[in-house]
This record gives C-alpha cells, sequence and structure tokens, in this order.
C-alpha cells in the first residue's frame, strides 16, 4: 500500500531537504519526493501538484512553516502536514497541532523519520 504517494519536503537548509529525501527513499522508494526551498514556493507547488504529504520546516525565509501550514490547511483537506522543526517551544508545538499538522522535531535522524511515516500512515 502508499505506493505513488507524493511528499513535499520543505525546507530552507538543502543538507535538511537531501536527508529527509534520503531516507523517507530508503523507507518508501514508490513514493514521488518533491522539494521547496520556501514557503512560496511551497504553496505554489502545492497548487500545481497534488501532494499527499507535506514536511514543513518551521523557520525560513519569507513566510514561516506555521503560515504554510495555515494558507494550505483548507485547501488541502485530505493531505497530511507535519512541521519538522528544531524548535522545542511547546506554543510551536500547539500552534501546529490546532492548525492540524503534527509537531516532529529536528535534527533529522532515523527516528524522526519513522514517526513522520507513521503519523503519515495513520
Amino acid at each position: 500500500m502508499n505506493v505513488n504517494k507524493t511528499l513535499l519536503i520543505v525546507d530552507d537548509s538543502r543538507v535538511s531537504r537531501m536527508m529527509i529525501s534520503m531516507k523517507v527513499k530508503a523507507r518508501k522508494p514508490n513514493w514521488n519526493l518533491i522539494e521547496a526551498e520556501n514557503g512560496n514556493i511551497a504553496l505554489k507547488m502545492a497548487k500545481e501538484n497534488n501532494i499527499d504529504f507535506f514536511s514543513i520546516d518551521l523557520t525560513m525565509p519569507g513566510i514561516d512553516g506555521l503560515e504554510v501550514i495555515r494558507q494550505l490547511q483548507h485547501k488541502l483537506l485530505d493531505s497530511k502536514l507535519i512541521l519538522m522543526t528544531a524548535n522545542i517551544q511547546e506554543a510551536v508545538r500547539k500552534e501546529a497541532n490546532v492548525l492540524g499538522a503534527a509537531c516532529i522535531y529536528k535534527p533529522v535522524t532515523d527516528e524522526s523519520i519513522d514517526q513522520m511515516l507513521e503519523y503519515f500512515s495513520e
């Protein structure tokens, strides 16, 4: 199951995007992985593609990850969103949850990717 799903990885760090992509591809080789280096590009890609899952960084130039989620939440009701961040403040986690996204903490590790994929499979 879960073949032919699309994950949009949104992070201004090229290294983080590469790490997430590499670890997800190892576990889900049939998934289509696309990347955006900021929130504005992510919103454009969300309009142009059928995205099943989002991994969104919090702190990026331009609009931050929470604002990206705010703008996507009502448009993509069937998509699942993860806020993947090094910011461990409880207020950030709560806001992400209110917006309908789960919060997973960086660094990008096998464990954090497993948490993300588990959330996507719920």
